[in-house]
């Protein structure tokens, strides 16, 4: 297959996340920018959810959430192409693995409460996912995202039976932030908060429900990435000041210089969207560097490529061949080391994540 006709995880999948799972980060309405952009990044949540919907419904992942947040006309939902199939598996692979580890009881005790953090959260029912695990972590949950897709999803929560046993009677507090209380004890809040705005006030109380006295994590899939560079990195910096004992994950695309990174890059511009940071932090070093200046002792990062191999263990490889089959593997090898996961962290309540 050539370089041209390959496909890419962002053309085809949108930005597929996992629930995890998975690339979305949206920003909100901003004065003087074309409210066109923000809109076709909004859009990109649409295309993650479809993208999970055809992971789940082909056994790669398991998501009893997903159904109720795709929306779509009448028929089936579209199938995705093996290899963005597989994309998607080993990206929420990635983000639970990490994410289970920082909530593990194990390494921090029975009793240390966890914070996480999801910028552009959108669809994704990954807070769900751990509210409902059997005697899950006691954690508080912020999501970030544009208000309108906040409000959508206070909407389809309040009125969803199966939801609401897992977030009952969700309250809003106020035009764009909403918070439900789960029967265990967790919380999840909801900020319709534009992040261009977040990293310009020094207000911490436009995130409610924020505490910076437990150990916090902050996920990212393709959402910083869509800012331009410096507002991304006030972003960052809005948490690493307020916050001693903070971890971070993220998710992006890379290596856009070689010939598929090109046909990535133009495929995304033809969509009308376009990466800022992908233009500065362009390899591997170049994510590890970014973390470290914001301020992170411990960095790590893998392509997904990698993870694929390194994490995913032999009789979990062979179910997942089993489900569809692959043959284009070397254009899997090239799509997949075309997006990394960057992970890194300041403070204590991190564990095993420094054996990584």
């Amino acid at each position: 297959m050539s370089a041209a006709s390959i496909p890419n995880l962002l053309s085809l999948r949108g930005n597929s996340r996992g629930g995890r799972g998975r690339g979305r980060g949206r920003v909100g309405q901003h004065p003087g920018r074309p409210s066109g952009h923000d809109a076709v990044i909004q859009g990109t949540d649409d295309d993650a959810a479809l993208s999970r919907l055809s992971a789940v419904e082909l056994g790669y992942l398991e998501d009893p959430f997903v159904h109720s947040f795709v929306r779509r006309g009448s028929g089936t939902a579209p199938r995705r192409l093996p290899i963005i199939n597989r994309g998607t598996y080993t990206r929420t692979a990635a983000l639970d693995r990490l994410i289970d580890l920082f909530l593990s009881k194990d390494e921090v005790g029975p009793s240390q409460e966890r914070q996480i953090i999801s910028l552009g959260a959108g669809t994704d029912t990954r807070c769900l996912r751990i509210f409902s695990q059997e005697n899950p972590p006691i954690i508080t949950y912020h999501e970030v995202d544009f208000p309108a897709i906040c409000k959508q999803k206070f909407n389809t929560i309040s009125a969803s039976p199966k939801l609401g046993q897992i977030l009952p009677k969700p309250v809003e507090q106020n035009g764009s932030t909403w918070c439900s209380q789960s029967p265990t004890g967790s919380q999840l809040w909801c900020h319709g908060v534009d992040l261009r705005e977040l990293a310009q006030t020094e207000d911490t109380s436009i995130l409610k429900g924020l505490k910076t006295d437990v150990p916090t994590l902050l996920v990212s899939e393709c959402c910083l990435c869509y800012l331009q560079t410096s507002e991304a990195r006030d972003v960052i910096k809005w948490f690493t000041d307020r916050i001693p004992d903070l971890g971070i994950v993220i998710y992006e695309p890379i290596k856009p210089d070689d010939p598929f990174g090109r046909m990535m890059v133009s495929n995304l511009s033809a969509r009308g969207i376009r990466m800022p940071t992908l233009e500065e932090y362009r390899e591997p070093r170049d994510q590890e560097n970014r973390l470290r200046g914001a301020g992170f002792d411990h960095v790590r990062q893998m392509a997904v490529d990698e993870i694929w191999e390194k994490w995913i263990s032999e009789s979990e490889k062979e179910r997942v061949d089993n489900l569809e089959g692959l043959d284009e593997v070397e254009e899997w090898k090239l799509l997949a080391g075309h997006y990394i996961v960057a992970w890194g962290w300041k403070g204590s309540g991190f564990g095993s994540w420094l054996q990584w």
